[in-house]
């Protein structure tokens, strides 16, 4: 939350925004617009897109990736699964991260004109039909409320990334993980 923090305290100085930083952060996993809709900015929403997608890019060598993703990545394609990215970063900035940590995905989905971000479904159900895989036998693995949401919208299984932003009670609705290596256990 504090590298967050900053940002937002550089965005709230530039266009004299009165907003609280949890207003915010309750809402990640949706699409950056649809986020400063839904917290009330209204004004100059095209530029502060702009320049949180610049903001964003300068500070990419900040952004980390999480101890066992790499062994875990490589140990589930070994398994033969499909594994997809769906996002609400948009493309440019979702391709940085993957190439910088070299990682390997059979599908990235970044929201679009036709394709909705969370909460709605609409990039899960794409990525499903793209890879011709079923439902039952898909899962969701995400760390915030409209991850859940989508998932239990597209009808499929959510695994909740418990290290990551979300703070999500303990739920009979989904598994929950402590590191993405417990994924493993699964396969």
């Amino acid at each position: 939350k504090k590298k967050y923090g900053n940002i937002m305290e550089f965005f709230k100085k530039k266009y004299q925004l009165k907003i609280k930083f949890e207003s915010y952060f309750q809402n990640i996993g949706m699409p950056f617009l649809n986020i400063l809709k839904k917290i009330g900015i209204s004004k100059n929403q095209i530029k502060i897109n702009r320049d949180y997608i610049i903001e964003s890019k300068k500070n990419k060598k900040k952004v980390k990736i999480y101890k066992g993703v790499k062994k875990t990545l490589k140990y589930l394609k070994k398994k033969e699964n499909f594994l997809a990215v769906v996002t609400s970063k948009d493309k440019i900035r979702t391709k940085l991260l993957i190439k910088k940590y070299k990682l390997d995905f059979d599908y990235i989905s970044c929201p679009t004109k036709k394709l909705r971000g969370k909460p709605h479904p609409d990039q899960l159900n794409m990525v499903i039909k793209r890879l011709k895989v079923a439902k039952e036998k898909t899962i969701y693995l995400g760390d915030t409320k409209n991850d859940y949401l989508a998932a239990s919208r597209a009808g499929i299984k959510f695994y909740y990334a418990s290290y990551g932003y979300g703070n999500l009670k303990k739920s009979k609705k989904f598994t929950q993980i402590n590191s993405i290596v417990g994924l493993k256990k699964f396969y």
